[in-house]
């Protein structure tokens, strides 16, 4: 049976852990192991702090959106933010690239996405925002 939740929350790096801790409980009944939702937990951790630190350049007026659905074994973990897009997809896939280097950034998001998931996918457009989908096969 298919489970749905949607949510938006601005743009504050507080709201991640909301975000992990919100999809966290959101499989909970599932029985799963506790690596498996550490998995989810990280996936859902970096999409949001993209959108959040290079979305939206820490705007903290805009908006995160975080949709969950559970679908037989599948997980859906879709993030999307409105705000300046990725210029090119395929080199920001690439480990360690990052566009703020002057943060120290890791630019390990989308790799540590890759790796938890079993299927990713980046939709962006140039100042109309960024949309990660990621699915998760679940060992029930």
């Amino acid at each position: 049976m298919k489970n749905i939740v949607k949510m938006e929350f601005s743009a504050k790096l507080a709201n991640v852990t909301f975000a992990r801790a919100s999809a966290a409980a959101f499989v909970l009944g599932l029985d799963l192991t506790i690596n498996v939702i550490n998995e989810i937990k990280t996936i859902v951790s970096e999409a949001v702090t993209n959108a959040i630190i290079h979305g939206y350049n820490q705007n903290e007026k805009k908006y995160v959106y975080l949709e969950l659905c559970i679908d037989d074994n599948k997980l859906t973990i879709v993030v999307k933010d409105e705000g300046i897009g990725i210029e090119n997809i395929e080199k920001a896939k690439e480990p360690l690239f990052t566009t703020k280097l002057q943060e120290e950034r890791a630019g390990l998001g989308f790799t540590i996405m890759d790796i938890f998931s079993d299927e990713m996918e980046i939709q962006s457009s140039i100042n109309e925002g960024t949309t990660v989908i990621c699915t998760k096969i679940l060992p029930l």
